[in-house]
C-alpha cells in the first residue's frame, strides 16, 4: 500500500552558527512569561495578580534605565503602552521609580539622541515578533527605517535575529501591546492567566 512521504523537519542550525545564536536569542527574549509560568508551577499555583503587575512594573524600570522611552518599554515589557501611562497616573511609587529610572538613564549618557544600543535592538526584535513590519519596528525602538536598514545591511547578524524574529511570530499568538491603529481588528490569542487577588 503506498504511503504519502511525510518529509523530515529540518533540523535544527547548529548552536554555535549565526542562525542558531538568532534562534537562542529570540527564544531566550520571547520565552520568558513561560519561564515565569513554571516557576509559579513549581509552587502549585498560577502566578497572582500583584505577581505578574509588579514583574511587568519591573521590567518597565529596566527598560527606562536602559534609556528607552514609554512605548519601547511597552514593548519590552510586554505590557499595553495605554497600561503603563494608566499605572504612571494611578500609582505614586511607580512613578516615582520611573522618574529616577528616566533621571539615571539620563546621568548615565543612556538617553542620547540617535544613540544605537542593544536595548532598541532587543525592542525592534520583539516588536517584529509580535507581527510588526521592519519599519513600524524600528519606529518602536526609536530607530529610524532607513537607519534599521543600514544596521541590518551592515550587520549579518542583526539580519538573522529579524528572520528569527519573523519566523517566531507564525509559532505564537500575536501580542495585543504593539500600539494599533483606529480600525484595526484586536489580535485573538495572547492571554495571560493569572490569579485575582482577594479583594
Amino acid at each position: 500500500m503506498y504511503e504519502p512521504h511525510t518529509p523530515e523537519p529540518s533540523p535544527p542550525p547548529p548552536p554555535h552558527s549565526t542562525a542558531g545564536r538568532a534562534e537562542h536569542a529570540v527564544s531566550w527574549l520571547t520565552e520568558g512569561e513561560e519561564a515565569e509560568r513554571t516557576l509559579a508551577q513549581s509552587l502549585d499555583d498560577l502566578p497572582n495578580e500583584r505577581d505578574d503587575r509588579l514583574a511587568r512594573m519591573a521590567a518597565l524600570l529596566q527598560a527606562t534605565a536602559r534609556g528607552l522611552d514609554p512605548r519601547a518599554a511597552a514593548v519590552w515589557a510586554d505590557v499595553p503602552e495605554h497600561l503603563v501611562h494608566s499605572w504612571l497616573a494611578q500609582d505614586p511609587a511607580f512613578a516615582a521609580a520611573i522618574e529616577a529610572a528616566t533621571a539615571l538613564a539620563r546621568a548615565h549618557g543612556a538617553q542620547l539622541p540617535g544613540r544605537r544600543t542593544p536595548a532598541a535592538i532587543r525592542v525592534a526584535v520583539l516588536a517584529v515578533s509580535r507581527g510588526a513590519d521592519r519599519n513600524t519596528a524600528a519606529q518602536v525602538a526609536g530607530l529610524k527605517p532607513h537607519e534599521f536598514r543600514k544596521l541590518r545591511k551592515a550587520s549579518p547578524l542583526l539580519e538573522v535575529l529579524v528572520g528569527a524574529a519573523r519566523a517566531r511570530r507564525s509559532k505564537s499568538s500575536p501580542s495585543s501591546y504593539l500600539r494599533r491603529r483606529a480600525g484595526d481588528t484586536a489580535p485573538s490569542g495572547g492571554f495571560r492567566l493569572i490569579q485575582r487577588d482577594n479583594p
